[in-house]
């Protein structure tokens, strides 16, 4: 399929390409939908090994924020941008900058904000040069890093997916559940720390070793390889890097009753959540369980500037979204992800349109 087939067949209303080789930057921004407000979603810096690499990366989380925002119920659409380079080596400044002027550029339809390999000062420096950031310093106002509102969301949803496991109660301790955490990132560890203080037992995987042994030493955590975290024998599995995890190949591996994690676009394609499904592996659809980051953002840029308390009550409701995807999917006799898709598209195509930017 080219690239404008599948623009037109799943409704990018904007994809951008921008390259200001002055400074080095090579960009892309993804609007995907703009019908509940303008998009917004977090700009990742990442080696991609090439520019269609990377407009697919834009393209394919744009479409989840989308959906992420609409199944949350916020006020805010999906986009995406994505610069490419290595976070270690690339000179920030002036690079920041130019990309704070291609935000600006697109007048308000697209909000940026922190993601893979940004940082919260990062989003300083690009507010200088435009409104249309959100996601900075606590100090200054902002929401500041986001990833501690993903992985609090994250045990919401993890436990209303051990609960529909048990048979739909509620408050289910967490303590003795066996997790198996796939990425210790700032998401990932923040998770695991969580976990371990709900007497949670964790067994890890990362690619970085020290972040593993850390985990070790801190959560009495087990270690095991990047390959085979996906056969160690737990409750839950949760995906806490990049995507496409969830897979052919890697979903026959499984030996968990359940998959909740942190990462986006977990599922390769569409039809991995029927796989998951026929092995009765209960999937917690990504882009609801990991909306605590996106929530904790779009309170930040909302009337009134950040309130914590605000957003993690917002967060928290994660739990109760999980709770209405499985009854939907009970109801209509479909996988989980089918049905989070279904809720997703009831609730993007209910209320008033956005009318786009005030000029």
């Amino acid at each position: 399929m080219s690239f404008l087939d599948q623009v037109d067949r799943d409704g990018y209303e904007q994809v951008v390409v921008f390259r200001d080789p002055e400074v080095g930057l090579k960009a892309v921004v993804a609007i995907h939908n703009t019908r509940r407000g303008p998009s917004l979603g977090g700009v990742r810096m990442w080696p991609y090994a090439s520019l269609e690499e990377a407009v697919q990366d834009a393209m394919r989380l744009a479409w989840a924020m989308t959906y992420k925002a609409a199944v949350s119920q916020l006020p805010f659409g999906g986009g995406k941008a994505v610069i490419i380079g290595d976070p270690a080596r690339h000179t920030r400044p002036a690079l920041l900058t130019a990309f704070g002027r291609l935000v600006n550029s697109l007048g308000g339809r697209y909000i940026t904000a922190e993601d893979v390999g940004m940082r919260v000062k990062d989003m300083s420096v690009i507010r200088r040069v435009t409104r249309y950031v959100t996601g900075t310093s606590v100090q200054s106002g902002g929401s500041g890093d986001p990833s501690d509102m993903t992985a609090r969301g994250v045990l919401a949803g993890m436990r209303a997916t051990v609960e529909e496991l048990d048979g739909g109660g509620r408050h289910r301790s967490l303590r003795g559940l066996r997790v198996a955490i796939q990425g210790l990132g700032k998401v990932g560890y923040r998770l695991a720390e969580l976990l371990f203080r709900e007497g949670a037992l964790l067994t890890v995987a990362d690619l970085n070793q020290s972040l593993v042994r850390r985990a070790v030493k801190a959560f009495r955590a087990e270690p095991v390889s990047k390959q085979a975290i996906y056969r160690v024998r737990c409750d839950v599995f949760a995906p806490c890097a990049l995507g496409g995890v969830l897979n052919a190949t890697t979903i026959p591996r499984l030996r968990c009753r359940a998959v909740t994690g942190a990462a986006n676009n977990q599922l390769a394609e569409p039809r991995d959540g029927e796989r998951l499904h026929r092995r009765g592996i209960l999937y917690a659809p990504d882009f609801v369980i990991n909306a605590g980051g996106l929530i904790n953002i779009a309170v930040g840029f909302g009337p009134g500037g950040y309130n914590r308390r605000r957003a993690e009550r917002r967060t928290d409701g994660i739990y109760r979204t999980i709770k209405q995807v499985f009854q939907l999917a009970r109801a209509k006799r479909q996988s989980p992800a089918a049905a989070a898709d279904r809720l997703a598209e009831q609730r993007l195509n209910s209320g008033r349109r956005w009318k786009g930017p005030r000029r």
